[in-house]
């Protein structure tokens, strides 16, 4: 029997709720691959704040460290948008994968046929687009330095956020992106801003570099700006795309809302080797419907298929927990967020009933 210890962080907001999901999903994986998942959870953000005054306590980083991998809710809110900079819930986010070396974040962008109409694009603009966002997650402009707020001489105030990024930090995402790369259709576009920042001119000339070793992989290059246009001028015309922190932030976001809700798509944070990850949907907190049960759980339920395949090499439970999403997908199962006249619109928990039910259902 395989044995894993998963560190479940629910977090803020939705997070308890779709975690639950996600975790009673697992337990089927487990009946069915002969699989011990031990699960350990512990309070992450917003939820840590209140209890500790620590959006990320010791214990838990430690706790994340040792387990095989962390499945993660969503972190922040509202209520703790005042703090300070250095305390609030999404500080938890950037230490874990500063501390895990999660250096490489995935961030598959997928159009599932029957929610093609929950897009706000047309369907000719989206049909068939199934894009992989590679972005680099430890360095770029949210931890380099010098940074944070000067008051100068005058009285006025200057904030300072450095981008920066160093050789060894783009060989190793540029190498992760060629390796997908290499397993899908074998096409990379690597997005920079190489006309006006020395540092995405160095991310350029290293990729390029890189990308001797791979042969077989068309690379091409672009600007951002033009990267966020086509991206909702022509979507099919990417495979994998490959970026820095910042842009990645913001390109994978834009890329998610093709397939009409944020709520669909989930993400696997990865270290060197894999020693460490870490899994969660892309979506926010979503404090305004937190509590009602009305959340979408399938990202998180399909972030759980990334952890089977990426962290613990179950690809056919991996595929299987993916083909039950696309059934009941299917089947006109809604959430609110995915929902449009004539489906069933179900609320959190009905919906990962209906996974639940769809994976019995492929098995007989």
């Amino acid at each position: 029997m395989k044995k894993y210890n998963i560190l479940a962080l629910p977090g803020d907001g939705i997070g308890p709720e779709i975690v639950n999901e996600a975790l009673r999903v697992l337990g089927k994986v487990a009946a069915r691959f002969d699989a011990e998942f031990t699960v350990n959870a512990a309070l992450v953000g917003g939820a840590s704040i209140d209890q500790s005054g620590m959006p990320l306590m010791p214990e838990v980083l430690a706790a994340a460290i040792d387990a095989d991998a962390v499945l993660l809710g969503a972190v922040g809110g509202p209520k703790w948008e005042a703090m300070d900079y250095s305390i609030r819930p999404e500080r938890a986010l950037l230490a874990l994968r500063k501390e895990l070396g999660l250096f490489v974040n995935l961030r598959p962008a997928k159009v599932y046929g029957p929610l093609i109409d929950s897009s706000t694009l047309k369907r000719e603009v989206i049909e068939g687009v199934d894009i992989m966002v590679l972005r680099e997650l430890t360095g770029g402009i949210y931890f380099g330095e010098p940074r944070g707020v000067e008051t100068l001489p005058d009285g006025t105030e200057r904030g300072i956020n450095t981008y920066v990024y160093t050789t060894p930090e783009i060989e190793r995402i540029a190498r992760a992106a060629f390796e997908v790369a290499m397993k899908r259709g074998k096409r990379l576009t690597s997005i920079d801003k190489a006309n006006v920042l020395e540092a995405t001119e160095l991310w350029r000339k290293v990729v390029i570099e890189v990308g001797k070793d791979y042969p077989e992989v068309e690379l091409s290059h672009m600007y951002v700006d033009n990267c966020a246009m086509q991206l909702v001028r022509n979507p099919g015309q990417f495979d994998v795309l490959v970026t820095g922190n910042m842009f990645g932030d913001i390109i994978s976001d834009e890329a998610a809302m093709l397939t009409g809700s944020i709520g669909m798509l989930p993400s696997a944070s990865l270290s060197a080797g894999n020693k460490h990850a870490m899994y969660e949907p892309i979506h926010g907190s979503a404090p305004d419907i937190a509590g009602q049960g009305i959340a979408n759980p399938l990202a998180t339920i399909l972030s759980v298929a990334m952890m089977l395949r990426y962290s613990f090499n179950m690809e056919d439970a991996a595929v299987w927990l993916e083909s039950a999403v696309d059934d009941v997908l299917d089947k006109g199962y809604r959430t609110p967020d995915i929902f449009t006249e004539g489906m069933r619109k179900v609320n959190c928990t009905e919906m990962g009933d209906a996974v639940l039910a769809e994976l019995e259902a492929l098995v007989s």
